[in-house]
Formats: structure tokens, C-alpha cells, sequence
């Protein structure tokens, strides 16, 4: 696949874009990451310098190698050896199946499998209604899914992703890209495990619509992590970035991040979970080493990548500014080839929506 990624920091929007796209020509799909308030100016603009060429836009804190900010502009241009095809999923919050046969129309258009496409997206909320909805669709071609949930915006601001330079609230933004000259691998990477000694607890009690676990093991949930970790109650959440829930399926964790205290010491979640769900309390292990090894497995399966496309949590951002890490794992990923990404509210790869992961796109 060829691609070339275009970067500016520019706050004007038309400078921004005439800085990022000047080596930028004969694009046939554009991947936009900028900041909220200039998300819809910026993907007009892209749309009018570059009429045929197919785009998805999101806003939020995003990178390109080794530069990071919540106010630059980064454009991904598919340029070559590549069929693609956009679309948007919209009424997230109610009914996203209803736009199931758009995706399958681009399915069809695309006519990719598991070895040479990936869907990439960004969604807007109502993470788990997507990807059930997506893997219908997706059926058994196999392909990836690799995406994240914006996040960023301004709090009184409607979240919104742009398809074809028009913006779209409660909505998924999706390309379904092939690489017509090799391959597609996806990764997923957790710096947490379980710890020794600890239990698994069962969940038994929850409010799916609002993503709240009233009980596990039929006990108050914070009251729980409370005990096993010998915290106060109102520290459960602020305990988060060390040790998160995560649930259990076979020998995968999916990670789930506890967001606030609620009556009854009750926690809402980032991710949702089901009465029934495995889950354990993580702990933070060497993170270092788990991205060094990650690099090394992309390297080992993917010789020469022509671009990697990542979404990071906002936990793994704060926990990784906070403490000096953050460069170097984006360095550490830079060594493979170009890489772009952005920051998430949450992350989906193929079935699942998962919390403080790292989602990886690696095209030969």
C-alpha cells in the first residue's frame, strides 16, 4: 500500500491544511485527526482540495511519530495499491443496524478478507451496540476491526466524526481498506495482568444502559475493591490507572476501567459488563518491556510497514505523561514506519470495545 501522512500545527484551519497536504497528491481515501472545533472546517476543506477522494475525520489529542498535541492537524492519505470504501453507521444510541447494508454494500466494493483489510473507525458513544453490530455485518470474511471512541471534545460539545467532509453525531466513521500489495496485521497491547493471590469475582448485579455494576459476588463492587486492595472507597476510582477491572475470557483479559462512585458504592465503567462476567482487579506490570516486545512481534510478522494506524486510551496517555513514557513508546513505534494515531475515550479490535489498550493497524 502506498500512503504518505501529512502534519501541521498550524491553528488556522486553511494553513493547516495547505501545510499538511503539500506533498499530498492524487489521494484516493484521507484519515483526518485534528481538535473539535475545527474538525468540520478542516474535513470541507480536505473535501473540496480533494474531490474524489474518500475520507473519515476525528477529533481529539492525536500523534504522527513522535509529535503529539490536542491541536495539530494530521492527514493519512491513501495514495496507491489500495481499494477502499467509506461509509458512516449512524444512530449509535439506537439503532445502528439500520445502516448494516451500507456496510455491506462497502464489503462488497472492497472485496478484501481477513489477511489484506482492515476496517478502520471512530465512533461516538455506544461502543458494544457497534461492534455487535459491525461483526454481523463483517460476518465471516474475518476481517480486523481497529478503532477508538472520540474523545476530547469540549464538555457542553456534541461528539461528532466526519464521513466525506459532512459531520455526524452519534455516528461511526469507518474506511474499509485493502492493501492490494500485501497484507494487514492487527495488535492489541495491555501493560496489566492479574496478581497472584488475588480472586475472581463474578458479576452480579448491573445497569447496562448506563454501563454501572452495582454488585459483584453479590457485594457492593467499590466495597469489594476496597477490601482486596486495602483503599478507601472513594480512592476506587483514582486507583485506575494501576489497578483497573478486567474481564476474563479464556486466557485473554479485556480490560475495563472503572469512572465513577455512584449510591450505594456502585461504579460506573467504561466498558460494559454483563451479570455473569469473569473479572478480576489488575496490576500495572512493566510496560516498558510489553511495548519493546510488541515491537518486536510487529517486526517479526510485518518486515518493512508502510503505515501503522493506532488508537491509545486516554488512561494510558495520562498515565504515560505522567510519568515520562509517552515519547518513548511513541518513538519506540516510530522506529517501525510512519505512524499516526489518536487518543480514545475507549478502543475497539474486531469483536470487542476495550478500555487502556493500545490498537494497532500494521499495513506491509
Amino acid at each position: 500500500m502506498q500512503s504518505k501522512v501529512g502534519y501541521s500545527s498550524h491553528h488556522d484551519a486553511r494553513s493547516a491544511v495547505d501545510e499538511a497536504t503539500r506533498e499530498i497528491s492524487n489521494p484516493i481515501g484521507l484519515i483526518i485527526m485534528t481538535d473539535h472545533d475545527r474538525l468540520a472546517e478542516i474535513s470541507t476543506l480536505l473535501k473540496r482540495k480533494y474531490p474524489k477522494a474518500q475520507s473519515i475525520g476525528v477529533s481529539g489529542i492525536n500523534y504522527f511519530n513522535t509529535q503529539y498535541s490536542d491541536h495539530n492537524l494530521v492527514v493519512a492519505a491513501i495514495t496507491g495499491d489500495a481499494v477502499l470504501d467509506v461509509g458512516v453507521m449512524r444512530n449509535l444510541s439506537t439503532c445502528p443496524a439500520a445502516d448494516i447494508s451500507i456496510l455491506k454494500d462497502s464489503i462488497r466494493v472492497v472485496n478484501g478478507n481477513r489477511d489484506n483489510t482492515v476496517l478502520i473507525e471512530y465512533c461516538t458513544n455506544d461502543e458494544e451496540r457497534l461492534t455487535t453490530t459491525l461483526n454481523i455485518a463483517l460476518g465471516e470474511t474475518g476481517i480486523h476491526v481497529v478503532g477508538g471512541t472520540e474523545f476530547g471534545y469540549p464538555a457542553d460539545a456534541t461528539p461528532a466524526v466526519t464521513v466525506n467532509g459532512q459531520l455526524y453525531p452519534d455516528a461511526c466513521a469507518y474506511m474499509l481498506l485493502k492493501n492490494t500489495n500485501g497484507g494487514v496485521r492487527v495488535y492489541s497491547e495491555i501493560a496489566y495482568g492479574a496478581m497472584d493471590g488475588h480472586p475472581m469475582h463474578k458479576v452480579t448485579r448491573v445497569n447496562l444502559k448506563d454501563k454501572q455494576v452495582y454488585e459483584v459476588d453479590h457485594r457492593p463492587v467499590a466495597n469489594v475493591y476496597s477490601n482486596e486492595m486495602q483503599v478507601p472507597v472513594d480512592k476506587v476510582v483514582d486507583s485506575v490507572l494501576e489497578h483497573p477491572f478486567g474481564r476474563i475470557v479464556g486466557d485473554q483479559v479485556f480490560i475495563a476501567s472503572q469512572k465513577e462512585l455512584k449510591d450505594g458504592n456502585s461504579l460506573t465503567f467504561f466498558k460494559r459488563l454483563n451479570v455473569n462476567d469473569a473479572v478480576s482487579i489488575l496490576k500495572l506490570n512493566d510496560y516498558d518491556t510489553i511495548n519493546k516486545e510488541t515491537v518486536r512481534e510487529i517486526l517479526s510478522e510485518v518486515h518493512k510497514p508502510s503505515l501503522l494506524i493506532s488508537v491509545n486510551c486516554i488512561y494510558r496517555y495520562l498515565l504515560y505523561t505522567g510519568n515520562g513514557f509517552f515519547g518513548t513508546l511513541l518513538q519506540n513505534m516510530a522506529s517501525l514506519g510512519p505512524h499516526i494515531g489518536n487518543i480514545g475515550g475507549g478502543e475497539q479490535i474486531d469483536n470487542q470495545h476495550v478500555n487502556q489498550t493500545m490498537v494497532v493497524a500494521v499495513f506491509d
